[in-house]
């Protein structure tokens, strides 16, 4: 379940990304950041989550920013 990060079903909250194998959308993490909890607190109040699919969201976010920042970059240049 580990390797798997995000779930998209419609049959699941409508289609609403969710952390693979749980009901506990993407967004409550970046709620969780936006407040300032820590990865832990987020991790000790959806116990379904781990800590690895965490850490692979935040990288693959952080990919999809530096790549959409290049792409919007190059239009502008």
């Amino acid at each position: 379940m580990d390797n798997q990060v995000i779930n998209i079903d419609q049959e699941i909250l409508g289609g609403t990304p969710v952390f693979f194998g749980t009901r506990v959308t993407i967004k409550n993490l970046f709620d969780y950041l936006e407040t300032g909890d820590t990865i832990q607190t987020f991790l000790d109040d959806f116990e379904g989550v781990s800590k690895n699919q965490v850490i692979k969201l935040l990288e693959m976010s952080q990919k999809l920013i530096e790549t959409s920042s290049n792409i919007l970059n190059e239009n502008f240049a």
